[in-house]
């Protein structure tokens, strides 16, 4: 297998955005006991524009703030990774149709499965929690079954 054809442009930005998260998420629940996941921060976003019950509850409520700075800090450490360490803002060839496609069927299944892979791959597996486990288990077993479809129909719909 050769991995410099898997990975062109290495590794190392993957190996240190892991640490990075994984210490991030780890001060996050060290420090406050909050569990960082990236799903509800759209949830609690909507508590601003709408009076819906199913969005102004007592849980978004009262995290919106912290959920705010967080979300700032993901879009300023994608910043500060581009701007200081060089790293390309767009490393992908899918045309944008197929991202945003891509971004409703990923937003379905993060409701689906009541949160993203941020909050059960990292926090909830770290938590050794059943359903992160299972969450898991099926966001890599699709993962490799959309990859098997689309590289036997040459990459493309």
């Amino acid at each position: 297998m050769d991995w410099a054809t898997i990975f062109p442009m290495g590794t190392t930005h993957y190996w240190v955005g892991g640490l990075l998260i994984g210490a991030g998420i780890s001060w996050l629940f060290v420090s406050t006991g909050l569990v960082g996941g990236a799903s509800s921060i759209l949830t609690t976003l909507w508590t601003y524009v709408t009076s819906d019950t199913r969005f102004n509850t007592p849980s978004n409520l009262s995290s919106r703030a912290w959920r705010n700075i967080y979300a700032l800090g993901l879009i300023a450490g994608a910043y500060v990774g581009v701007q200081w360490f060089g790293i390309p803002s767009l490393v992908t060839e899918v045309a944008p149709w197929q991202l945003a496609l891509g971004g409703l069927i990923t937003g379905f299944g993060v409701r689906l499965s009541s949160g993203c892979t941020s909050g059960h791959g990292v926090c909830g597996m770290a938590l050794l929690d059943l359903d992160s486990i299972l969450a898991v288990g099926v966001f890599l077993m699709t993962a490799i079954v959309v990859a098997q479809v689309m590289s036997a129909v040459g990459g493309g719909l």
